[in-house]
């Protein structure tokens, strides 16, 4: 990964690295979740994000270090920054506070609406990502998919208080929409993908104690290994590498494009579920992850 204070060349489609790296990163955010609740059970939700996005600033601050990037040089970006970095927080108080109150499939189907947010908004600020006609098709395509994957889950009745999670998991998605339209429509554009990264964690890193507080969580460090092994996961992969990875391709790639990919994360999820915890593979899960793929490659057809 290379620091660009320049304007980068941005690509019309996407190539292998980038397909490479969506397919990585949506993996184990599909596992991401389930580290998420698993750790639930032993720390308070806004507690967990704090102790995850402090470490994950300061691994980023280690890496600026190491490469050389500048994070506090004035460039014109401070608002647009704290902009993104508030929509971030939103994003992820919404995830970890959801997720005590609904399952991890459900809110991560919620969560992964945001692509709609993107292809609906973005395109009134960023000419060229705009859909064609059978890239529309692909991502209602990809998006009924996933509602196929979760099917059984929402035939059933909702338990006590599941409502306020399936919220929360959609607005957490609006907000990751926010996200992207914002870093692609503000002078954070223009900013290395180091410091837009910056921005996001370092803004949440002083939001989520703060929230954590006044909701009365209680503080501690005093947790099993299997606790701290997924804040550890959650941190260096999930908060450091992979969205340094994402913020890297945003200004490269389409996010219109980009986006799509992100509707593999919910059927990851499922399938980590069937190897993982025994989980029976339905023919929802195998009819969904055909029409995700589908999508896919109808959304990234050149023209």
């Amino acid at each position: 990964m290379t620091s660009i204070t320049a304007a980068p060349e941005r690509k019309a489609h996407l190539d292998t690295l980038a397909i490479t790296l969506l397919v990585a990163c949506c993996a184990f955010w599909g596992f991401q979740q389930i580290l998420i609740k698993f750790a639930s059970r032993e720390i308070p939700p806004l507690w967990q994000a704090s102790i995850r996005m402090w470490g994950a600033t300061a691994l980023l601050w280690l890496w600026c270090q190491y490469r050389g990037v500048p994070l506090f040089r004035r460039d014109g970006t401070l608002w647009g920054g704290l902009l993104v970095g508030l929509l971030f927080a939103g994003e992820f108080c919404f995830i970890y506070l959801g997720l005590t109150h609904t399952s991890a499939s459900r809110l991560t189907v919620f969560l992964y609406t945001s692509p709609f947010w993107v292809a609906i908004l973005l395109p009134r600020f960023v000419k060229s990502e705009r859909l064609r006609r059978i890239q529309w098709i692909g991502l209602c395509l990809a998006f009924a998919a996933v509602g196929v994957a979760f099917s059984e889950a929402f035939l059933h009745g909702s338990a006590p208080g599941q409502w306020i999670g399936d919220t929360m998991g959609l607005a957490a998605g609006m907000l990751w929409g926010l996200t992207t339209l914002a870093i692609r429509t503000t002078r954070i554009a223009t900013a290395a993908a180091e410091k837009s990264l910056f921005y996001q964690l370092g803004v949440t890193a002083a939001v989520t104690p703060l929230l954590s507080l006044a909701l009365g969580e209680t503080w501690s460090f005093s947790y099993s290994a299997m606790a701290w092994g997924s804040i550890f996961l959650q941190t260096a992969v999930g908060a450091f590498a992979s969205y340094l990875a994402w913020m890297w391709m945003l200004r490269h790639y389409p996010a219109t494009q980009m986006s799509t990919f992100t509707f593999l994360t919910p059927l990851f999820a499922l399938v980590f579920g069937v190897v993982l915890l025994g989980e029976p593979l339905t023919l929802q899960l195998v009819l969904a992850l055909l029409g995700v793929a589908a999508g896919i490659v109808l959304v990234s057809r050149r023209a």
